[in-house]
């Protein structure tokens, strides 16, 4: 099919080097997993070449889990099995025996799922080159100081055309000191790369099936030779993964601060790519943000918080070593220092939320302040209320958890507990040190307390041998 492309990522790998009790292709980074860079930058490149096109993943060590995960994060993939990993040769054949609409497809680019920083413009100007020079196929190419582990670019000294690669397994010693090495970045016209796949053999010392096999001195083939070979970097250690995501990171971080971001210190600052900050909002040093979390317009993260999932409107100040995961707050609240806002708190605008301070699954409503060491679950607090120091909601009964539900305008005493479900009305005083376990209505008074009894003189009875 002209003006057709189909993309094929290579994501069948076990990664045991890294370490992680996860297939490699689903190591996590920078909130996404790596192989969901290739992905995404495919289709940005489908969409921006204006080709029909389609990507297909190679799947292969645990299987089930990496094509789980990618039906549920992505649409219009398709995915074949390479059974045993026999060479990248082994995988591309793997696409075109079980993919029926592989070969209609004037154009197929192949990717690697452990390169995460290549982009939509490198696979640009890979396409554009094959086309303008009317090549069969081309590859990628990068200087790499030291080369150990790649396959060495040989190019042809009669001509402009042909190259070939040898791998480094099965290299001499001139060979191993060639520079220019494969990146495992290709692309070629599908018609040639089926004629040439059939031909592989596994005659190396890896007995693999090698697709860079199909590049030959004799054939219009060209490497093309990039100048930041970081780009090409493959995640296969722990170290690659931490190296990659400070590239990232670095990339993250700028991109916030050219729109508007200050960062006190942006390299001790962790910021996933799914993260959106608007412009007059300040990040503070050992600040985490992670997921789909969303910050407006002039908010302060103070130095060591954590946040995850959360929306945080206008204005919000969060104070240093606060802890927030699937809340909401709204415009000019502040929470911390040292607060914890568990999945489902709700802060309202002009709300406080202190140091020491835990809110679980809870609303509170604009002004309401809950501010020194405290616990609010399953509760709805109404606007305006103040909470005491030392405030419980008593939400579990060991089976269920319960609804406490407090009015507008009310004030509850230091050490005091509701033991849920209980509702207090508006405008309301809860005296401190008290246990409410039945509904008040608007404007009551409660206080429930034991009877203080003194004993004059008698505390050395206590007291005794005490110093």
């Amino acid at each position: 099919m002209k003006n057709s492309i189909g993309v094929v990522i290579l994501a069948a790998g076990q990664g045991t080097r890294l370490h992680l009790d996860l297939p490699k292709a689903l190591a996590p980074l920078a909130g996404f997993k790596i192989v969901d860079y290739p992905i995404m930058e495919s289709q940005k490149f489908i969409k921006s070449s204006g080709l029909l096109g389609e990507i297909t993943l190679v799947l292969g060590h645990r299987k089930e889990e990496v094509e789980s995960y990618l039906r549920s994060t992505h649409q219009n993939l398709n995915f074949v099995i390479q059974e045993k990993q026999l060479g990248t040769a082994d995988a591309v054949n793997a696409y075109f025996s079980q993919n029926k609409n592989a070969s209609i497809h004037e154009y197929t680019i192949i990717l690697c799922a452990d390169t995460p920083l290549i982009r939509e413009s490198d696979l640009q100007k890979l396409f554009e080159v094959m086309k303008t020079k009317n090549l069969e196929a081309v590859a990628a190419s990068f200087i790499a100081p030291n080369p150990h582990g790649y396959g060495r670019i040989l190019r042809n000294q009669k001509g402009n055309l042909g190259f070939s690669i040898v791998e480094e397994k099965d290299a001499s010693d001139s060979i191993r000191n060639i520079t220019e090495v494969n990146s495992g970045f290709y692309v070629a016209k599908t018609d040639f790369l089926i004629g040439h796949l059939k031909n592989i053999k596994s005659d190396n010392k890896a007995r693999e099936f090698y697709l860079t096999d199909i590049f030959k001195d004799n054939y219009r083939v060209l490497p093309l030779l990039f100048n930041d070979g970081f780009k090409f970097l493959g995640v296969n250690t722990l170290r690659d993964l931490e190296v990659v995501h400070g590239h990232l990171r670095q990339e993250i971080n700028g991109s916030l601060s050219s729109s508007g971001v200050r960062f006190i210190d942006s390299a001790c600052t962790y910021i996933d790519q799914t993260v959106q900050v608007k412009k007059g909002t300040t990040i503070y040093p050992n600040v985490i943000i992670e997921g789909k979390t969303t910050i407006g317009e002039n908010a302060i993260i103070s130095a060591g918080s954590v946040i995850k999932n959360c929306q945080i409107a206008n204005g919000v100040k969060i104070k240093p070593y606060s802890v927030l995961e699937d809340s909401i707050i709204e415009s000019e609240a502040a929470i911390g220092p040292f607060a914890h806002l568990r999945p489902g708190a709700n802060i309202g605008s002009e709300a406080k939320v202190g140091n020491f301070v835990e809110i679980k699954k809870s609303k509170l409503e604009h002004g309401t302040k809950v501010s020194h060491l405290s616990y609010v679950g399953d509760a709805e607090i109404g606007e305006n209320s103040n909470i005491g120091c030392g405030f419980i909601t008593c939400n579990y009964d060991g089976v269920n958890k319960h609804v406490t539900k407090i009015g507008k305008n009310c004030f509850i005493g230091s050490d005091s507990q509701t033991v849920a479900p209980v509702e207090i009305g508006d405008n309301c005083f809860v005296a401190s040190g008290s246990t409410i376990t039945s509904p008040m209505k608007d404007g009551a008074f409660a206080i429930s307390r034991g009877k203080q009894i003194t004993k004059d003189g008698m505390a050395s009875r206590f007291l005794k041998g005490k110093k």
